[in-house]
């Protein structure tokens, strides 16, 4: 395989299969500007064959650190950054629209919205929890969310769509990316958003998006798989908190 025709995005269907480390030195030059990791000398390529580039310092390094962390094999899935990164290159720019669209058809089944009838002491935790975030997100951009008790779907109102939307819609490209990788962890637009703003850190977007889960395991405890998930789940939240954060910076 050539150099320049890595691609850090896994292609979805079948599983990738897993490719060995092939290259020794991870560097970040400058083009006029731009930022590049290279793998031997030789610039990283997007699936779609642009070269992975970024005019930030701190991201280009901490992408650079990820491919060298690669060992002995790559495993795209702990490569955050490289693919938030990617998705600003080949898709953000080209594809906004169809990207929020995508991403607004969260907004009837967002994880926060839901409740528990019982057992009593996990209703009163997620109240607790989670109806800050909504009422954060009502004063913020006026989107305001019903919240269901119980397991049926109901549609949030035609106003709280529109809200979301423009909130959604006046993210920068990097941001929309970062939102978007959280909301595909989280299944959650109000705990995407408090993330990208800032009213919510990694921590405690990760308690609150695993709130169920941990009560589950705190009654009957927790087995080997359902941890090793609720790390991954850790350490998504906290790259792409740690993107953001240097987009702030």
């Amino acid at each position: 395989m050539k150099l320049s025709e890595v691609k850090p995005e896994p292609a979805h269907g079948a599983p990738t299969p897993k490719l060995r480390r092939f290259y020794k030195v991870v560097n970040v030059i400058n083009e006029d500007g731009a930022l590049r990791v290279v793998l031997d000398g030789k610039p990283i390529r997007t699936p779609r064959q642009n070269i992975l580039e970024t005019r930030k310092q701190a991201i280009a390094e901490a992408i650079a650190k990820e491919w060298d962390s690669q060992e002995p094999f790559i495993d795209r899935e702990t490569m955050v950054l490289t693919r938030m990164v990617t998705a600003v290159i080949d898709c953000i720019g080209s594809e906004r629209e169809a990207i929020i669209s995508g991403l607004m058809s969260y907004i009837d089944s967002d994880l926060l919205c839901y409740r528990a009838v019982y057992p009593t002491a996990l209703k009163v935790k997620q109240d607790e929890a989670w109806q800050p975030v909504l009422d954060w997100l009502k004063e913020s951009f006026g989107a305001c969310f019903t919240v269901i008790y119980g397991i049926m779907p109901e549609r949030q109102s035609a106003d709280t769509v529109v809200a979301m939307k423009q909130a959604i819609d006046s993210l920068t490209d990097e941001n929309l990316a970062a939102f978007q990788a959280c909301a595909s962890v989280t299944k959650s637009l109000s705990l995407s958003m408090a993330l990208v703003h800032g009213y919510l850190d990694a921590e405690e977007v990760s308690l609150l998006a695993q709130l169920d889960e941990r009560f589950q395991a705190e009654q009957w405890g927790e087995d080997q798989e359902e941890q090793i998930r609720r790390q991954k789940i850790d350490f998504e939240i906290n790259r792409i908190s740690n993107y953001i954060n240097i987009l702030r910076n």
